[in-house]
């Protein structure tokens, strides 16, 4: 077997998050992957080069976002020609997915996260225009469709090649004609995972949704008809006695009352996905932004449709809702969204074999970021500063 010459990074004197606990361990990286110790010592005859002491900190995977619309400044929908995520990078999140239509998915396929090229992509998530227009919230009602033709309507919107290779999952509504049908199609034709999201389904309808393969649900409460004891639509599905979705939730204290959060939680605790939501005027201050072809009001930590009371993104971090236990709070952002998306042989996770995207500080692929190397940060707040 080859030995490789890289240097061993160890963390110690730590807390790490391994098989839903917390574990005092040692963490060792190197190519950018976390590595099995037993083969250094055995094997190769090797010591750390470099030691970090955590200082008996929490060492966790890095954050995976499943949800994002923008942040600095920048539109992902329409900044095709600056794309990059380097800023988030400094929250701790080191893998995304932002929210897009055609036209830019070839510039949100899969990447590699570096310094260089900011958070990890994992693909897009396109939320529409396969939605309802009775749920629509920020989209506009004109870009909306049916499926009436099936995967051809698919074809034609996003183009079946750009889902296979830059899109992991898809945002839709089950009942709009024609989804419920192509939901097997198009996961057989494209690989692609399903959401049911921007909706009015019934509970029925979201269950055979579910069945087919819908096995996520967008922003739950949020764009979806409201829980109503006889028919609590997709919200019901929590409550399933058999398969159950991952849900993304927004945790800001705006979008969902922490009420609503705990009793999500508390129905379906390992499918809860923490999501942000965040569009364009994360981290800026108050004042006007564009959300694609829409001007939005960012005032009170709240977004909405300008001159209207429609939410239209988050600009908050989540709060502590649910009284999870930090093995849990954590999982949320990192484990169950790895698990949605079918990646926890490489995200989400500390397992040997793993990315070293790691949170103590912050690593993304076993280097450490700092305000100082993160190569886009700068550019980033000039930008902005220009505009």
């Amino acid at each position: 077997m080859s030995k490789s010459a890289s240097p061993i990074t160890q963390f110690y004197n730590c807390r790490i998050l391994r098989d839903h606990k917390l574990v005092e361990d040692y963490l060792y990286v190197q190519d950018g992957k976390i590595i099995d110790p037993a083969k250094m010592f055995w094997e190769e005859n090797r010591v750390p080069d470099v030691r970090i002491d955590c200082k008996g900190g929490i060492v966790s995977p890095g954050y995976i976002d499943v949800q994002l619309n923008g942040a600095y400044g920048f539109d992902f929908s329409n900044d095709t020609e600056i794309i990059q995520e380097a800023g988030l990078l400094l929250q701790g999140c080191t893998a995304s997915r932002p929210d897009v239509y055609r036209k830019v998915l070839p510039y949100l396929g899969p990447r590699e996260g570096s310094l260089e090229n900011g958070a990890a992509i994992l693909g897009a998530h396109v939320e529409g225009p396969f939605i309802s227009p009775l749920k629509k919230g920020a989209h506009e009602e004109a870009t909306l469709r049916t499926a009436k033709n099936g995967l051809a309507d698919f074809d034609e919107c996003y183009g079946l090649d750009n889902l296979r290779k830059n899109v992991a999952y898809v945002t839709m509504a089950p009942e709009v004609e024609g989804i419920m049908d192509s939901i097997p199609q198009l996961i057989e034709a494209t690989g692609i995972n399903i959401s049911s999201g921007h909706s009015n389904a019934s509970t029925a309808q979201a269950n055979e949704a579910h069945k087919k393969g819908a096995k996520m649900v967008t922003h739950l409460f949020n764009a979806m008809a409201a829980f109503h004891q006889r028919d609590p639509g997709i919200i019901g599905l929590l409550g399933a006695s058999e398969s159950r979705p991952y849900y993304g939730i927004i945790c800001d204290g705006v979008h969902v009352h922490p009420h609503s959060v705990m009793i999500a939680y508390y129905a379906h605790p390992t499918g809860a996905c923490l999501v942000t939501d965040a569009m364009s005027a994360q981290c800026l201050p108050e004042g006007y932004y564009k959300l694609g072809n829409m001007d939005v009001d960012v005032h009170n930590g709240h977004v909405y449709i300008k001159g209207t009371n429609t939410i239209a993104g988050s600009i908050r971090h989540a709060g502590p809702f649910t009284g999870a236990s930090k093995v849990e709070a954590l999982e949320n952002a990192t484990l169950h969204p790895a698990q949605m998306l079918g990646i926890t042989d490489r995200k989400g996770t500390l397992q040997f074999g793993a990315d070293a995207d790691v949170l103590e500080r912050v690593f993304i692929g076993g280097t450490e970021v700092t305000e100082d190397n993160v190569k886009f940060h700068h550019n980033i707040q000039k930008e902005v500063a220009a505009n």
